[in-house]
């Protein structure tokens, strides 16, 4: 999470990076379970368009219905939307109604429920297809962590949990103290949430209740641009918060922003429930 949190404009900003960092290949087994457990016959799916091919007829098809938590504006459901080959409804849920406003203001057949994460449970889960998520699981607790993973495994539903931070940055050009602030910025996190533990946390606790768990790196690759110089001033922000020694470092890093790339990276998790793939 960075400082400019959950602003609407953060993440219109965002979001393109994020589209090209998830990881893809990880719907080929999603794809396969999901047929599997509606007993029908899995539909070509061209990658490059997210539709199914020619010919494929959705009409008949049972419908699947996704729950999309932390969802924000929308995002991960532009993204993931007919990549599947199957006929979707989506439930978003977030805590924040004025973003699930802008996630439907053109859209019909979307449900929007504004709960906490926390107030999920497995019975809720019951008729759920599929748990969706992006950027979420290092902004949650252990706890939280568990629970999720608990109302996943409880309800048999699958969960693709994306774009989770795991810690590590690389910065073009380096600069003497990258991987200082780095560290500072992963204690920062690590103070009340999970931060870049998140995707072990969550490995570990679905495998601990027989799921079983694909992860991917998906990292993002960041020209310097507007981007860019916002998610590093969260970055440099967190780490002075953290160690206040950097604070006089941090305006020569953030000097840099106009010409900085970086790569900050992320992983993808796929769980399955119940399954071996």
């Amino acid at each position: 999470m960075t400082a400019a949190g959950f602003d609407p404009e953060w993440l219109a900003l965002r979001e393109p990076a994020d589209a090209a960092a998830r990881a893809a290949d990880l719907l080929d087994p999603l794809r396969v379970v999901l047929s599997r457990r509606q007993g029908t016959v899995l539909p070509r799916v061209d990658r490059t368009k997210g539709a199914s091919t020619p010919g494929d007829s959705r009409k008949n098809r049972p419908l699947v219905t996704i729950r999309d938590l932390g969802s924000g504006t929308g995002s991960m459901r532009r993204w993931l939307s007919g990549r599947l080959g199957v006929p979707e409804r989506w439930v978003l849920q977030d805590r924040d109604p004025e973003l699930l406003a802008l996630a439907v203001d053109d859209e019909a057949g979307v449900e929007v429920r504004v709960e906490e994460i926390g107030a999920l449970s497995g019975a809720e889960l019951v008729g759920t297809s599929l748990v969706t998520a992006s950027a979420l699981l290092d902004v949650l607790t252990a706890r939280e962590v568990d629970a999720l993973v608990a109302a996943c495994v409880e309800a048999g539903c699958p969960a693709l949990l994306t774009l989770t931070v795991t810690g590590r940055v690389e910065l073009d050009p380096p600069g003497p103290l990258d991987s200082r602030f780095e560290a500072a910025f992963n204690q920062h996190q690590r103070r009340h949430l999970l931060g870049p533990d998140a995707v072990a946390h969550a490995t570990a606790a679905f495998e601990a209740r027989g799921a079983t768990v694909l992860t991917r790196p998906s990292p993002w690759r960041l020209e310097p641009g507007p981007l860019t110089e916002q998610w590093l001033r969260g970055w440099i922000g967190a780490a002075c918060e953290q160690d206040p020694d950097l604070t006089s470092e941090a305006p020569d890093y953030l000097r840099r922003a106009g010409e900085l790339r970086a790569v900050v990276e992320h992983a993808d998790l796929l769980a399955i429930p119940g399954e071996r793939t």
